[in-house]
């Protein structure tokens, strides 16, 4: 039997993460050998918020291409490639859009939620999370694996598939969220890690500048100096700890008590922190020594991703009549 198909994507808004890392490439890794995998560097999407912002678009596809292959992604397992690349991707979105009521788009919660936010109020924004359908069902996807947030795009995308399968005819199946489970990684200041907060620590990091950040790292306010009783189940550095340091708990009492300072218990997630991400900074180191490489294998993706796309699309235009 085939295997199920995956899409999955992230957006080329800079360096990826730790969040982007533990949340959702370390999964793809994971998932690699059990799905067909699709995995888009959705610059489209990008466009929505960095739309001045385009000169910048090469070299941040190239960082995440990078960030991809470094974490673990394998191009003979899966089709890495750029969503523009795959023209596809927007005749689909194209006639979905003929078809979806604009309520539809205007419910999606990160919609109003952004709006607010960044200000947008773009045609492209509103559609975001139909292009994104679009992205999905090009590959005929069985799966998308996501977070709970991603929730009401996934059911989004059902929906629209359901309506174009009721006006033509069965082309596509309704995807299922895939939920993934991963620790939340706080950034520097204690928020959730964002490049637009400016709290990450990125992949790109050496494992100095990574040391520079976590000096930096926000801790338990109640918890001033050495001496001070912590309490660790608040505190950002310990949550770290509990994904990067297999003996945490060892560090737990002694914080408790005070008998462990803010100083020193950042100084063992610095050496545990830089001690994980040894390896995927050589591969890092290894592909950024060899631009082409990486160049070529974002080729062979989309020339997959294309013929898989293009079968999608020849039903889509037969169903619809436009052939």
């Amino acid at each position: 039997m085939s295997k199920k198909i995956i899409l999955s994507g992230m957006q080329p808004t800079g360096h990826l993460h730790l969040g982007n890392y533990e949340g959702a490439l370390k999964n793809w890794v994971a998932l690699q050998d059990e799905y067909e995998m699709y995995c888009c560097i959705v610059d489209w999407h990008a466009l929505t918020a960095d739309f001045d912002k385009t000169p910048e678009f090469p070299d941040r596809v190239f960082e995440v291409a990078v960030d991809y292959l470094a974490a673990g992604l394998d191009p003979e397992k899966c089709s890495i490639f750029v969503q523009s690349h795959v023209k596809e991707h927007a005749e689909l979105h194209l006639l979905f859009s003929m078809i979806t009521p604009i309520p539809w788009l205007e419910r999606v919660p990160s919609y109003k939620e952004k709006s607010l936010e960044l200000g947008l109020d773009s045609y492209g924004f509103l559609g975001y999370p139909l292009l994104q359908a679009a992205d999905i069902l090009v590959y005929r996807a069985d799966f998308v694996p996501v977070g709970k947030d991603q929730l009401p795009h996934i059911e989004l995308t059902r929906e629209v598939a359901r309506r174009f399968n009721t006006l033509y005819g069965n082309v596509f199946p309704e995807p299922e969220a895939k939920l993934t489970k991963f620790a939340a990684i706080p950034g520097i200041d204690g928020k959730k890690m964002s490049k637009s907060y400016g709290n990450d620590i990125t992949l790109a990091d050496s494992s100095e500048e990574t040391g520079v950040k976590l000096k930096k790292m926000f801790t338990d306010p109640q918890k001033l100096r050495r001496g001070d009783p912590g309490r660790p189940d608040i505190c950002p550095v310990y949550a770290l700890q509990k994904v990067y340091n297999s003996d945490h708990q060892a560090l737990f009492r002694p914080c408790s008590t005070g008998e462990l300072g803010c100083v020193d218990c950042k100084k063992v997630l610095i050496e545990r922190l830089n001690d994980a991400l040894a390896d995927l900074r050589a591969r890092r180191a290894e592909l950024i020594a060899h631009p082409d490489q990486v160049r070529g294998i974002l080729r062979q993706g989309a020339e997959r991703a294309r013929r898989r796309a293009g079968e999608t699309m020849i039903l889509v235009r037969e169903a619809m009549h436009l052939d």
